[in-house]
């Protein structure tokens, strides 16, 4: 709505939208189909990110081009393959962050009573839609005030800070900025721990069997990003933390690893990699994996762990393993998403 009628304004202003207030969820990103060149696209602007890859830029501009777009779009295409959404041909990242957008702005509608004064949103770091053009499309709309919700429990300059940094990115060009809150990492809030602590005994109620080791899965990091103060590491064992303290359970049976090891550098460790085949050598036979790192489920979860690592666990001996699903689009995950927005939504709708 445009406040065309205002008296207020002299003869020939400009319309002015009426004032709104907007949340925009922010998310990693997704391919748009997973041919060679959807992928080699996507991987691209991925992994040209200085914030992702921390090297030296001539060396990466050659490897990068040279080596991993020739061969890496084929294996990540394969892997987009085997999760692919085939209802809606997308990821189901994407389905997944689009439906919490929607539920999230049915949730919010209801408790702030404001219908119309709300916008809620949702936008990609990496491929569509973009960033900037959900942010300008909040704008239009007449949003004087937005509160970016990047959609990461645990900080990280790879993740979290990139999402902004596209987000500020933006802001640099438009003349009336809107005034900008930041929803802060939610690795520790209680409605977070509740919902994954919750998910967890619902999913092992639903076993016939009971796991004799519970793996938290989380996305692995160069450990040099650590060394230089990324606090990812820390909140992620945090996570963890909280997670045994209210479940009642001890570190040998709720145990961190990190996935998804990329190069020849150390990552964080434990690697989920290696802890599941040894596992099995060690009398763990029934293997359950929770990742309460992702707000979604994702090629991460849904292929590397779901399918690769339980092949790898089953190969090696186990005899059962289960993967938790991600929050996704829950009333459990929408709740918890509602909860933490509407502590920065305060004062402002």
């Amino acid at each position: 709505m445009t406040d065309t009628a205002n008296p207020h304004l002299p003869p020939g202003h400009p319309p002015i939208p009426t004032a709104k207030t907007g949340l925009l969820l922010l998310n990693l990103g997704t391919p748009e189909a997973t041919d060679y060149w959807s992928m080699r696209r996507y991987l691209k602007e991925f992994l040209s990110d200085r914030r992702v890859i921390e090297v030296n830029r001539a060396l990466w501009w050659v490897i990068l081009n040279g080596i991993i777009l020739t061969t890496r779009p084929k294996r990540s295409g394969h892997a987009y393959e085997q999760i692919w959404n085939r209802d809606r041909n997308e990821s189901p990242l994407k389905t997944f962050t689009r439906s919490q957008s929607e539920k999230l702005a049915v949730a919010l509608g209801r408790t702030v009573g404001r219908t119309g004064k709300l916008l809620v949103d949702w936008a990609m770091r990496y491929g569509l839609p973009p960033v900037a053009e959900r942010l300008q499309a909040l704008k239009d709309q007449g949003c004087d005030r937005i509160v970016l919700f990047p959609l990461y429990p645990q900080y990280s300059a790879a993740t979290t800070a990139t999402a902004l940094d596209k987000a500020y990115e933006k802001l640099l060009t438009m003349r009336w900025q809107p005034m900008i809150r930041v929803v802060p990492p939610y690795f520790a809030h209680p409605a977070h721990i509740a919902a994954i602590a919750d998910s967890l005994k619902e999913h092992m109620g639903q076993l016939t069997w009971k796991p004799d080791r519970i793996l938290v899965a989380f996305h692995g990091l160069p450990k040099e990003y650590l060394d230089k103060g990324d606090p990812y590491h820390c909140q992620c064992q945090k996570t963890a933390r909280l997670l045994r303290e209210r479940l009642g359970m001890d570190r040998d049976y709720l145990q961190v690893v990190f996935q998804s090891r990329f190069g020849k550098a150390e990552w964080l460790k434990p690697y989920a990699q290696d802890t599941v085949e040894e596992l099995p050598s060690q009398g763990v036979k029934k293997l359950l994996i929770i990742s309460p790192g992702f707000a979604s489920d994702c090629v991460e979860t849904l292929e590397e762990l779901a399918i690769g690592l339980k092949e790898t666990f089953l190969e090696k001996g186990g005899e059962q393993f289960s993967v938790v699903p991600c929050l996704n689009d829950s009333p459990r995950s929408i709740q918890m998403l509602q909860t933490i927005a509407e502590e920065e939504l305060a004062g402002w709708v």
